[in-house]
């Protein structure tokens, strides 16, 4: 139960080279989270990625999912000035409206990932651009298009290419955070005025494709589905639309934890236990240098779940299925062979 708790768990951290005394190894071998997130904060160049990647890679027990933000445009880690490859942004690939195009800009991008020793990209980003002034989304140019099936088509494309390279894509921000007027890393985001039922959309069409490797959620507030909680937290939303009337059952990640519109209105704990109970099956903290990282987050986090569990404020059964899921995404992608060919001594039943 221990190992799968860890493997619900994905965090940022710091430093951009590691030896075995760092405390990231430690923690890594303690917790056995099921993967890490890079952010600035760990990137330099090409090849210091690809050599950290390949340590955190060797002093885990577990094979880890190894996380980037590339999407392309503003929001991509990995930046030309440091020696990485300039992406496109969702827009930019939009207006050309060539699905030749996003797919050629998402293989360039896919390869470089997969010769880094990535294998998780948080994106595609399939927001439909109702509100072109949206500070999160429309102003930072990260969606294809205002037209759901030019999303849905764009972001096949991109998909697909990554799948060439063996990269998961995580498909955000779940159920649209693109009519939102307010970020939600800053503010609560109430759609409940400016929600369109054709966000969901992308997710339906690229479902009946078998194309939603994970997903992320938003968390944004739509009082019209739950009246009290934001999607990250809602039954109704992950459990009722995204699950039963989308049909999805693979991985859904939690956007991070840490952004205001939940640590404002929750304590970490309750938000914790309401988004696993909500059907979040990997917890994200991005642990980065702009939200006060805390080394001993990860654990935090672990021991919170833990007790949780033990108290039966969570069920035993919802961290079976969550890990499960997170297993069988780790063997579809060969990150895993099998239990008995991994380094860890986890089991699938």
């Amino acid at each position: 139960m221990k190992e799968r708790i860890g493997q619900m768990i994905i965090s940022g951290f710091k430093g951009r080279n590691i030896s075995e005394d760092a405390h990231i190894v430690k923690m890594i071998k303690d917790v056995k989270p099921g993967g890490l997130i890079l952010y600035r904060q760990n990137i330099s160049n090409p090849e210091q990625v690809k050599k950290l990647i390949s340590n955190l890679q060797h002093y885990s027990p577990i094979p880890l999912f190894v996380v980037v933000d590339a999407e392309g445009g503003k929001l991509n880690r990995l930046k030309s000035r440091q020696g990485f490859f300039d992406i496109r942004s969702h827009r930019e690939l939009g207006k050309i409206q060539d699905y030749s195009v996003t797919k050629h800009e998402a293989l360039k991008l896919s390869q470089e990932l997969k010769e880094l020793g990535f294998n998780m990209n948080f994106a595609p980003v399939v927001d439909v651009d109702i509100n072109p002034r949206n500070p999160i989304i429309g102003a930072l140019g990260r969606s294809f298009s205002s037209d759901p099936y030019q999303v849905a088509l764009h972001a096949q494309a991109f998909i697909m290419a990554h799948r060439r390279n063996n990269i998961i894509t995580v498909a955000k921000h779940f159920p649209g955070h693109g009519s939102s007027r307010k970020d939600s890393h800053l503010w609560k985001a109430d759609v409940t005025d400016t929600y369109q039922e054709e966000e969901l959309i992308p997710y339906k069409l690229l479902q009946e494709k078998g194309l939603l490797d994970a997903v992320m959620t938003a968390h944004i507030i739509n009082r019209k589905i739950d009246k009290y909680s934001p999607a990250t937290l809602s039954s109704n939303f992950l459990q009722d639309i995204l699950r039963s009337q989308i049909g999805f059952h693979s991985v859904v990640v939690s956007d991070d934890m840490r952004m205001w519109a939940i640590s404002r209105h929750y304590s970490f704990k309750d938000s914790l236990i309401k988004a696993i109970n909500a059907g979040c099956d990997i917890i994200l903290v991005s642990n980065n240098s702009l939200l006060k990282p805390g080394r001993k987050l990860p654990y935090k986090i672990f021991n919170i779940i833990y007790q949780a569990v033990r108290d039966g404020k969570i069920s035993k059964q919802r961290i079976i299925e969550s890990s499960d899921r997170i297993y069988e995404l780790k063997k579809r992608f060969k990150i895993i062979q099998s239990p008995e060919r991994s380094r860890g001594a986890f089991c699938l039943h």
